[in-house]
């Protein structure tokens, strides 16, 4: 049996000439049976930073009014997280709002305006995450009234996903030498690979809290663990005689 396996180079054609791309085919050829392997290796890691939702909400007469004093609790709480220690990089606005709210009159059977709402939101990276705690309690002291998270990753998690690696190939040579010497044969030699990466998770998802300035105590946060993980898919052809692997 003849079976033809194409590995070709993930490469754009607008970042490589085409001569280039062309030349990144290899045009292999089975003479055995042929197995494609897909393996699944994730690898749990603490975590190094943290993000946490800070917002700020305000009612006001008018529009005007509303995001004024939105502004302004804005401004505070943006200045207190800065005093935290945090950077400006790790600072990010991630929606501003403002919009009129309604209730609905029964007797009219129609709704009847009853103020502005003007909402400020923003995203904040913390890297010393057992601070998540004392942060989130001292942004509810300085005015947010709309907090979410916080959500742990990695930031760089590229060692995590090496391991991960490294243990799918590994699991998948095994599982391809069991398949040759079940059906008869010596060895398992790769023709091509395919690479998925998962991305750092399962990341707790960023429960939302509409929290007032009252409590004393800080918020008990467990950063536990966040994995990161590789799915790969080989193809195997198996062989008489084992391979041999060039130096």
């Amino acid at each position: 049996m003849i079976r033809t396996v194409l590995a070709l180079m993930a490469a754009s054609a607008t970042t490589l000439p085409s001569a280039a791309i062309a030349a990144a085919e290899v045009d292999l050829k089975a003479t055995g049976p042929v197995v494609e392997l897909s393996v699944f290796e994730s690898v749990s890691v603490a975590p190094d930073i943290a993000t946490i939702g800070a917002g700020v909400t305000t009612d006001g007469p008018t529009a005007t009014e509303a995001l004024r004093q939105n502004s302004a609790q804005m401004q505070m709480l943006v200045m207190r997280i800065k005093a935290l220690g945090v950077t400006e990089n790790d600072i990010q606005t991630t929606g501003i709002s403002l919009s009129p709210r309604y209730d609905y009159d029964q007797a009219s059977q129609r709704p009847v305006f009853r103020d502005y709402q003007a909402v400020n939101r923003v995203n904040v990276i913390l890297r010393k995450i057992g601070d998540a705690g004392q942060v989130l309690d001292a942004l509810v002291e300085a005015g947010a009234n709309d907090l979410s998270g916080p959500s742990f990753a990695l930031e760089n998690d590229d060692a995590a996903k090496d391991a991960a690696r490294e243990r799918a190939v590994e699991r998948a040579q095994t599982r391809a030498k069991s398949y040759a010497a079940m059906l008869g044969y010596d060895d398992a030699r790769v023709l091509a690979i395919a690479e998925a990466i998962e991305g750092s998770g399962p990341i707790p998802e960023m429960a939302m809290m509409k929290v007032s300035s009252d409590g004393a105590v800080a918020p008990p946060v467990q950063p536990g663990m966040v994995s990161t993980g590789i799915s790969i898919t080989i193809t195997y052809e198996l062989v008489r005689g084992t391979v041999v692997t060039a130096p």
